[in-house]
């Protein structure tokens, strides 16, 4: 755990500028020789120890990150070794904190093109620890390391994925971002001296983003699926800024009841941020059949998705 004392010490702020301005008290942090593929084995074992043969049943794997293991191979293929399942279709998706949404309608659309894929392990993990500039107090303030996973099966009609919608404003890609270590800049000793190795982002900027985009988007995929907010059981977001949340909840007439936060004590886990949400507000109040759920994220890029679910 690393607390806003640490934060404070290795950013130049106090405890109470951090926690005013993000709503953040608390982050995880993997341990020294972990990697991205670790924190998604752990996630998915849960699944299979709550669901006998659970591992059996998974035709694909999506693993959705932003901080992979290595550069090549899909850390998906990482894990699919790691869990030991046998040969399937098993890649990664990079759309940063959007991913694990983008990889839930990956995975829709392999299970409505081949009748052979029926279940398919969506994973959402990333490692931001590890691509902090700890003197940055506009980003290492906010992050944490996380991992959740999903396993996607048949339901009944009218439940399952009632809606989807996902869109990229590439003009925008400069607003966050890791800059070296790619082809257009090689993580040379050049860019490790000056930092570009880090994640930078315009918090101003995204932060205005957000406020218009994230509406639109939901607005979208509630009419799609002919539904208003009343109609909304919990709001899954991801867990980007806890205040940004709140004042996006207030803006719309969202009860912020049924908006479960968990960042103020993991951070903001980027693609991770969304399952751990969801899990976590299934273990403070189960969630029931018929359940309608709004799921919803900006990632960089920039890029925004939103999915609406009926549970079964």
């Amino acid at each position: 755990m690393v607390g806003n004392d640490q934060i404070a010490e290795w950013a130049g702020v106090s405890e109470e500028w951090i926690h005013e301005r993000t709503g953040i008290r608390e982050r995880r942090y993997a341990s020294a020789g972990t990697a991205t593929s670790d924190l998604a084995v752990h996630a998915v074992r849960q699944i299979f120890s709550e669901r006998d043969g659970a591992a059996e049943l998974i035709d694909a794997l999506i693993l959705a990150t932003c901080t992979p293991d290595v550069p090549q191979p899909a850390t998906a293929a990482i894990v699919q070794h790691k869990l030991g399942l046998r040969a399937m279709p098993a890649f990664d998706v990079n759309a940063v904190c959007s991913g694990f949404l983008y990889g839930m309608a990956v995975a829709d659309g392999l299970r409505s093109a081949s009748p052979d894929t029926e279940h398919v392990l969506v994973v959402g993990a990333d490692m931001f620890s590890t691509i902090m500039d700890r003197s940055d107090r506009s980003t290492v303030s906010l992050f944490g390391d996380g991992a959740g996973a999903v396993l996607l099966g048949p339901v009944p009609e009218g439940y399952g994925l009632l809606a989807m919608r996902t869109l990229s404003d590439g003009a925008l890609h400069h607003l966050v971002g890791v800059p070296a270590g790619g082809t257009a800049l090689p993580l040379d000793r050049a860019a490790l001296q000056s930092g570009q190795n880090f994640l930078k982002m315009d918090g101003r900027a995204i932060r205005q983003y957000v406020q218009t985009t994230l509406p639109k988007i939901v607005d979208q995929v509630l009419d799609d699926a002919g539904l208003g907010l009343g109609g909304i059981d919990r709001f899954i977001f991801h867990q980007a800024n806890p205040r940004l949340l709140e004042s996006f909840a207030d803006m719309t007439g969202i009860d912020r009841k049924r908006m479960p936060l968990t960042a103020p004590q993991l951070g903001n886990t980027a693609g991770a941020s969304i399952p751990v949400t969801l899990c976590a507000a299934d273990r403070d109040r189960p969630l029931e059949r018929g359940e309608n759920l709004l799921l919803a994220s900006i990632g960089g890029g920039m890029n925004a998705a939103a999915a609406l679910l009926r549970w079964y």
